[in-house]
């Protein structure tokens, strides 16, 4: 050959290997940081090295910038896993695909399904909302509500062995197609009038799979004890893992009793029981109207509701349950705490409370007279509704318990929506800035490790998300614990978090320098089989 011509050939040989030589070892590295790896241990200095979707090295010695296509420098800010939302209202998903309010918090996967409610069938969802293009990972658990209702409408009655047969094979589809396990909203129609037998039929389904059972209990309030000696039963009887979720004690003739709701935690776990907790940091709670009436009244829909109050009979009875509930359950006995969030039929009113209400329709401040307020609302379509009735020291004893995951129970929202709950932009940035750096209820390590690492094992997922180590999914969080934050509130609530500047997801930045991008890498996650 012509030495011009080997030269040639060699050039050509080894033109591909300088390619390779120079092609970046890892896709993003971040420097600088402070570690915080979810598994409860002490902080540490170390760089994060990411290639492709996955942590490749976690090490304390610097490593080189020349060997990443990207580097992020850290100083001042803690690395941490993404945040896991066990409790997520991400209903709207396929409309706000983005889920800003969730990601900029810090959240990397959320888990949909909760209270029994969710979507049925799942696995055509699931294709839906990954082919929307997801900021975040989302997950589900299968709703006990949504599957009553689709066997038995909202009837108020004991299921048939051929209905209890379907509802059986409905939890199981869901299951097969990738559910984490069943959720129940026992205070909500149809969940409430189901007995615990059928529960406990249910959750076996669930439980064969390998699923969890997160429990809305049946009372929150006067009924609290009782709630949760019932879920406790169900995870005995079932043989499941059961998660006490937005765990609280409503109503100030209940507030303190969060001493007794995780004794009895702690001796369910004592007798080899699974039971944890789940809560958001905050005094207030949300749901609908709906559940200032009686369930009972509730059965059959609103024609129904509409037929017994023409009945004066039952119209007074009504009325005085309304009352009840105003007085020792979500009302907390003052008609100021009870908030509109979303009225579709009264933008008005959204922001204002029950006695505002009532004052402008010159009905007096009468417990009574807000009865008959709050049955027209629910008449006229219902409403969103923000509930202050929550005591900030069973708060805080509740989160300080070792049990306790963080959970936001928050919606995806957008600004211009309603006067949502706080807790929709702000849950995990104020746990660390109110609960770890302002009233240290929790070491930092604790609260990373409640919001990442905790959760991630009880959906099996530990070792791929909620960690911080090579071979974990590249879900990471990086926030200034000095600036960490919520300035949403209950009276201006769509207000994003402060001091979380990077968010990635599956080892790509979603949240840049503080601000979204168009990236949308996150994930459809199924049960682990």
């Amino acid at each position: 050959m012509h030495p011009r011509s080997l030269i040639a050939a060699l050039v050509a040989c080894l033109a591909p290997l300088a390619l390779t030589a120079q092609q970046p070892e890892w896709t993003l590295l971040i420097r600088n940081g402070t570690v915080v790896d979810g598994t409860g241990a002490a902080r540490y200095a170390a760089d994060v090295a990411i290639k492709d979707d996955r942590i490749v090295l976690v090490s304390r010695t610097p490593l080189d910038a020349a060997r990443a296509a990207r580097t992020i420098d850290a100083r001042g800010l803690v690395v941490a896993p993404g945040f896991i939302d066990l409790h997520a209202h991400i209903e709207p998903l396929l409309n706000m695909p983005d889920a800003k309010s969730a990601v900029t918090q810090g959240i990397t996967l959320s888990l949909g399904g909760p209270d029994g409610g969710g979507p049925l069938p799942l696995a055509p969802y699931l294709v839906r909302a990954q082919a929307a293009g997801l900021g975040m990972n989302v997950a589900y658990l299968v709703g006990h509500n949504a599957i009553r209702r689709e066997v038995m409408g909202t009837d108020n009655r004991a299921p048939t062995p051929d209905e209890l047969a379907r509802m059986i094979a409905l939890v199981r589809q869901g299951m097969g197609d990738g559910a984490f396990g069943m959720s129940t909203g026992l205070r909500y129609v149809p969940g409430y009038y189901s007995r615990t037998d059928e529960v406990v039929a249910l959750s076996r389904a669930a439980a064969d799979s390998g699923g969890i059972y997160t429990s809305h209990l049946r009372e929150e309030g006067l009924g609290l004890i009782d709630g949760v000696r019932e879920a406790i039963t169900i995870a005995r009887d079932a043989r499941i893992p059961v998660v006490l979720t937005h765990h609280k004690a409503v109503g100030q003739p209940m507030w303190g009793k969060s001493v007794v709701t995780l004794a009895m935690v702690d001796s369910a776990r004592a007798q080899g029981l699974d039971v944890m907790i789940d809560q958001y940091p905050y005094t207030a709670s949300q749901t609908g109207l709906g559940v200032l009436i009686p369930p009972w009244a509730l059965s059959g829909g609103t024609p129904a509701l509409k037929q017994r109050l023409a009945d004066p009979v039952l119209r007074d009875s009504i009325e005085r349950g309304v009352v009840e509930l105003l007085r020792t359950d979500r009302g907390g006995g003052d008609t100021r705490r009870v908030q509109f969030g979303s009225v579709a039929w009264d933008r008005t009113l959204e922001g204002k409370t029950l006695y505002d209400w009532a004052e402008r329709r010159g009905v007096g401040p009468s417990l009574a007279a807000a009865a008959k307020l709050v049955l027209e609302g629910e008449l006229n379509g219902s409403a969103g509704m923000v509930y202050h009735i929550i005591d900030e020291g069973d708060v805080r004893r509740i989160m300080a318990h070792p049990q306790t995951m963080i959970a936001s129970d928050g919606s995806l929202t957008r600004p211009g929506q309603g006067v949502p709950h706080p807790r929709s932009y702000g849950t995990f940035p104020r746990v660390l800035g109110e609960y770890v750096r302002v009233q240290h209820v929790l070491t930092l390590e604790q609260a990373i490790h409640k919001m990442t690492g905790m959760p991630a094992k009880r959906l099996n997922l530990q070792g791929q998300r909620g960690c911080l180590a090579a071979g974990c999914f590249a879900d990471v969080t990086l926030f200034d614990p000095n600036t960490v934050g919520s300035p949403a509130t209950f009276t201006e609530p769509h207000q994003y978090a402060t001091g979380v500047p990077y968010v990635i997801v599956n080892g790509v930045p979603v949240v840049d320098g503080g601000a979204m991008t168009a990236a949308r890498p996150g994930r459809t996650i199924r049960r682990p089989h």
